[in-house]
């Protein structure tokens, strides 16, 4: 008495079948009309793969990421020269801010020397693209002064977002102080800076 085929070489056995007829299927397809083969020149050629290098999408990563490189070393630079730009200015200044800073906490309203300062802009290229602003202070009076100086930065409705103090010490008659005063907030949105007090000591 045989054992009966499992189910699964049943199914196997069903396939390779099917795909016999499918191949004799195939080849009958071939003749044509008058029990020829077909020429080889209907036929159409498989390509020649020889022919094809296969390097066009790797090709294009390559460029990808020598772009994205490229744009992460320049935002690298344009931070570490906006570091650079700040420590130098911080370094000069730094003490001279924090007096300017404690003075003007004493100050009500806008001080004895707005007449005193003016305000110019720093071009973003020297600045590694900080806002930064020039104060010119200038001791008009007869005698040696101090000044301190606040600076705000507003935002487009007129909001103080920022407020920066720099200061010049025993400034001579006539004598003139460039302190600079820079915003750490980001580049966008756009601040204006505003001489908000500005007093002689």
């Amino acid at each position: 008495m045989s054992t009966p085929s499992p189910p699964g070489r049943s199914r196997i056995a069903a396939l390779a079948v099917a795909l016999a007829a499918a191949s004799a299927l195939t080849l009958t397809a071939c003749d044509d009309d008058s029990g020829g083969s077909s020429s080889s020149s209907e036929t159409p050629s498989a390509p020649d793969t020889a022919s094809f290098s296969g390097n066009a999408a790797s090709a294009l990563e390559s460029v990808k990421a020598s772009v994205r490189a490229e744009a992460s070393k320049r935002a690298a630079s344009a931070s570490a020269a906006a570091s650079s730009f700040e420590a130098s200015v911080s370094a000069e200044v730094e003490g001279a801010n924090k007096a300017a800073r404690t003075e003007l906490a004493k100050v009500d309203g806008a001080g004895n020397a707005m007449s005193d300062v003016t305000m110019t802009g720093k071009p973003r290229s020297e600045t590694g693209g900080l806002l930064a602003v020039v104060v010119t202070i200038t001791n008009k009076t007869g005698k040696t002064a101090s000044y301190a100086v606040q600076v705000d930065f507003l935002d487009s409705s007129g909001k103080v977002v920022e407020t920066r103090y720099v200061g010049a010490e025993d400034l001579e008659p006539g004598q003139k102080a460039q302190p600079v005063a820079v915003s750490r907030k980001p580049t966008e949105p756009v601040l204006t800076p505003k001489l908000a007090k500005a007093q002689r000591y």
